[in-house]
């Protein structure tokens, strides 16, 4: 398997990986959110993991977030937004692979924290994020008022 940077020729796969992750957006409008943020430079990098045939089988989306993040002592900070990998090729390495890009590419911006986030209920994610070094910080419960 090989990590390469997503560019704007993988569109279409993105979308599809990000819809596997978020399925609550429909595709056309991950592809919107795609462009949109493609729109401003360094505001989102993807990673794309593909099979030795050259099918895409995970993905990692990243940011630089420079407004606080739970539990981290710098600022800016990389933040993994999000990651995704086909279930027939879980527990391969896949996920530590797109990990270990982004981390690369946040300390060629210089930054020193990669931070993540998931929903508290989200106990699979929590163990793959472990499992891919990351540490606990805190648990948060949000809240919101309408106006």
């Amino acid at each position: 398997m090989t990590v390469v940077r997503a560019s704007a020729a993988d569109l279409d796969i993105c979308a599809e990986l990000r819809h596997q992750l978020w399925p609550h957006l429909a595709v056309d409008s991950h592809r919107a959110e795609i462009v949109d943020a493609l729109s401003e430079p360094g505001r989102l990098v993807a990673f794309l993991c593909v099979d030795l045939n050259g099918e895409a089988i995970g993905f990692a989306e990243a940011s630089v977030r420079s407004d606080y993040v739970n539990g981290c002592e710098t600022s800016p900070v990389a933040f993994l937004e999000g990651i995704f990998v086909r279930s027939p090729v879980r527990r391969q390495g896949v996920a530590t692979a797109l990990v270990n890009a982004v981390a690369a590419w946040a300390r060629s911006k210089g930054l020193t924290e990669l931070a993540s986030d998931a929903e508290l209920s989200n106990t699979i994610s929590h163990a793959m994020h472990e499992a891919l070094g990351f540490e606990e910080t805190q648990r948060v419960v949000c809240f919101r008022r309408r106006l």
